[in-house]
């Protein structure tokens, strides 16, 4: 511990041509807290655990442009972690104190919310990986709480062959999958590039030394080439007294082997390996019109593909990334990525929003770091439903993040139950819930969770959704499954309701007057307004029927002759209704059961059913009846799954109006055809073309639809035999949609 300062004089050297007085003497003595408290703690190659550290804050500083606090709170994090792990509250309560006392607030805050995103157990599913890389964000409280970590996973990438193979391939599922995507998202490319590379050396080793190789390989012609292609590019930029400088950058080793897998192709078969930047040192007022000129420059020379043009510099990205890409064709079928940007562009680029402080007019130090947070936070409150916008949410402000026992995670919105755990899961895993466990604790339906609580669900087999459940679910999932459940239930009911009721007044030997007679006036009796809601009633035996026998019985021999009365003007009302003329939008275009009258119903899109059509009713959760024609694509999954929801359906012979059916058509490519069809329907066949919608194939030939509104299937089969007929038709089918 004595020779602390001299192990990292080359650090200090670096934190001291960098930092003030104060910094420097701040650095030294979280050196000497961190030295104490990790003395004896090594990694798996035997040296200190401060080497990681010292490791880490170096790339704070210098590589990702954070200020004092962050370069202190990445020298002692490792002691906040051990505390915290040690599972003793009052040791890390200690610790966090002297910690305060020492380095002050902010650094105190900072490493807690490390060692919290530490504690983070991580599975290796890819479908996770959203989820995990949301709760690291959503566990930095202060946005520098992720770069540090940032820091401290390419530092633990960096010395990744110190570790065991199974803690290898962990470590580089993790930078892969979550640490290079949070880099990528806050513009750090350098940082995201170098992890993928490393990740893949361990995860893909083979084709990782393979691609090396073949770079090693092909070196020294790819610089001629370079030299060859860049010469009367350099001769117009001096000639036109621009100040710039080339960089020559080759495609990072995972880039190019996704292209290779993506694209199915060798390496030889990748042909952007590199790319060349120029850089241009201009005012900021001059760099637009700068940028334009040398990509006029460059296109003299050679032909951009228009396709690969990306433009930055009108419209820079959300984090803040600025620069014109183009690709230009260099003969031979080779192609050459160029960006062009400027000195400031560049440095923006290297160090993604870590840059923005450099042109903001400040000096170095502490106020530097908190005008660099407020640039950042302006940067993230612009970026739209992305990870960076949650850096300033605390855990609990909207979303928390809780475990499977197997360690899956889950995203519930705040004041998520045991309840909307079990539908997150599976819908049937919630239907049938009956409570749970939280960290080993037996809780019910009702439980509130909290942020990284472990939950296992209890179920039972009887159990069912029930209405009181919306009271307390706060996910729509969980919120829709029990509506859909109840509405399921409610039309089962009513139709069995229905049954039982035609039964039974078949056995008591009350026919005399309809069924809708019997039911206005039993609506009446037991205050019902629907029918359906009667029906229900008695499927659920929440209506004595020995008793219905009794009302009815006492109706029909006149002792309720006023009810009588009521009853049946109701039901002639609703006769005189169902004779009225009607369009095929009204409820009695179709006979959906020769009993009820008045069904509300629609016509499936899935297969577009129209007067003439062969259909059958289809009674859905939440949108009534829905018509399908009986050779319809989903018919047959319907009548296997929910025969006791499908419902006899024809049409009304009165029936007037129009639908509209779809025609797919295959014509020659040629002038002329799509006239003739167009005036062949609207002309001769007076009908009204809604839309239309051709496109040529490439190969003299072209497809698409027409929609037209016909009164029928009749004029259906006149309409394909017409368009048939035209010269320049291949083909005209009637298609579901």
């Amino acid at each position: 511990m004595s020779n602390v300062l001299d192990r990292y004089a080359d650090f200090r050297k670096t934190i001291a041509g960098m930092f003030s007085t104060v910094t420097q003497q701040m650095v030294d003595a979280a050196l000497h807290y961190a030295a104490k408290h990790l003395e004896g703690i090594v990694r798996y190659d035997g040296t200190p655990m401060l080497d990681h550290a010292v490791g880490v804050a170096k790339i704070v500083a210098t590589e990702v442009g954070l200020g004092r606090n962050s370069t202190v709170s990445a020298i002692i994090h490792d002691v906040v972690r051990l505390a915290a792990q040690s599972n003793d509250e009052q040791a890390l309560e200690s610790t966090l104190s002297e910690c305060k006392g020492l380095f002050g607030e902010q650094v105190t805050g900072i490493v807690s919310g490390l060692a919290n995103i530490s504690e983070l157990k991580f599975n290796t599913h890819k479908e996770q990986a959203s989820s995990f890389r949301d709760m690291i964000v959503a566990y930095s409280e202060d946005p520098r709480v992720i770069l540090i970590k940032l820091a401290d996973r390419l530092e633990v990438m960096r010395s990744i062959t110190i570790f065991p193979e199974a803690k290898r391939k962990k470590k580089s599922w993790e930078s892969l999958n979550l640490y290079a995507q949070i880099a990528h998202k806050l513009g750090l490319y350098n940082i995201k590039s170098e992890l993928e590379d490393l990740a893949l050396s361990q995860l893909e080793t083979e084709s990782y030394n393979h691609i090396v190789g073949k770079l090693a390989e092909s070196e020294q012609e790819r610089l001629a080439f370079i030299d060859r292609f860049l010469e009367p590019i350099r001769k117009a930029l001096d000639a036109a007294g621009i100040k710039y400088h080339i960089k020559s950058r080759t495609k990072s080793v995972y880039s190019i082997w996704n292209k290779m897998r993506k694209q199915q192709v060798p390496f030889e078969g990748v042909y952007d390996i590199f790319a060349l930047r120029i850089i241009i040192d201009c005012a900021k007022e001059q760099e637009k019109a700068q940028c334009w000129y040398v990509y006029s420059i460059v296109s003299d020379f050679y032909t951009p593909n228009t396709d690969r043009m990306r433009d930055w510099i009108t419209i820079p990205k959300s984090n803040g990334y600025e620069s014109l890409h183009t690709t230009v064709s260099a003969g031979d079928g080779k192609w050459v990525e160029i960006q062009i940007r400027t000195e400031r562009m560049d440095d923006v680029a290297e160090l993604g929003i870590a840059a923005h402080w450099r042109y903001k007019g400040v000096n170095q130090g502490a106020q530097t770091s908190e005008q660099w947070l407020q640039r950042l936070r302006e940067l993230m409150d612009q970026t739209k439903e992305d990870i960076a916008e949650r850096f300033d949410a605390k855990p609990a402000s909207g979303e928390i993040f809780v475990f499977t026992p197997n360690g899956d995670i889950r995203k519930l919105p705040e004041g998520a139950t045991i309840l909307d755990f079990a539908f997150d899961i599976h819908t049937n895993l919630g239907s049938t819930c009956s409570g749970g466990k939280v960290n080993g604790r037996a809780v019910p339906i009702r439980e509130t969770l909290k942020n990284g609580d472990i939950v296992e669900i209890l179920s039972q087999k009887n159990q069912q959704p029930k209405a009181d459940w919306l009271n307390f679910v706060v996910t729509t999932k969980a919120r829709q499954r029990i509506k859909a459940f109840i509405r399921e239930e409610q039309a089962k009911n009513a139709k069995l309701g229905r049954e039982e009721l035609e039964r039974k007044l078949k056995n008591w030997k009350l026919t005399s007057k309809s069924i809708d007679e019997v039911v206005a006036y039993l609506c009446k009796y037991y205050k019902q307004r629907t029918g359906t809601a009667l029906y229900e009633l008695i499927a659920t035996e929440k209506i004595d029927l020995s008793v219905v026998k009794e009302i009815i019985s006492r109706w029909l021999s006149g002792e309720a002759d006023e009810e009588r009365r009521a009853a049946e003007a109701a039901a002639e009302a609703a006769r005189r209704q169902s004779q009225t003329t009607t369009k095929p939008t009204t409820t009695d275009a179709l006979i959906i059961d020769e009993g009820i009258n008045n069904i509300v119903y629609k016509l499936a899109k899935c297969c577009n059913p129209i007067k003439g059509d062969d259909i059958f009713g289809f009674v859905t959760i939440n949108a009534g009846i829905t018509i399908h024609r009986c050779d319809c694509p989903n018919a047959k999954h319907i009548r296997k799954n929910y025969p006791y929801r499908i419902m006899e359906a024809k049409w009304r012979e009165q029936a007037q109006g129009s639908f509209r059916v779809t025609i797919a058509i295959t014509i020659n490519d040629s002038a002329g055809v799509v006239n003739q069809i167009t005036e062949v329907v609207s002309r001769d066949l007076k009908l009204n073309i809604r839309t239309i919608n051709l496109s040529s194939r490439g190969d003299g030939t072209g497809v698409g639809t027409i929609s037209v509104e016909v009164p029928s299937t009749s004029v259906v089969d006149m309409l394909l035999h017409a368009i048939m007929r035209i010269k320049g038709v291949q083909r005209a089918v009637r298609v579901n949609n």
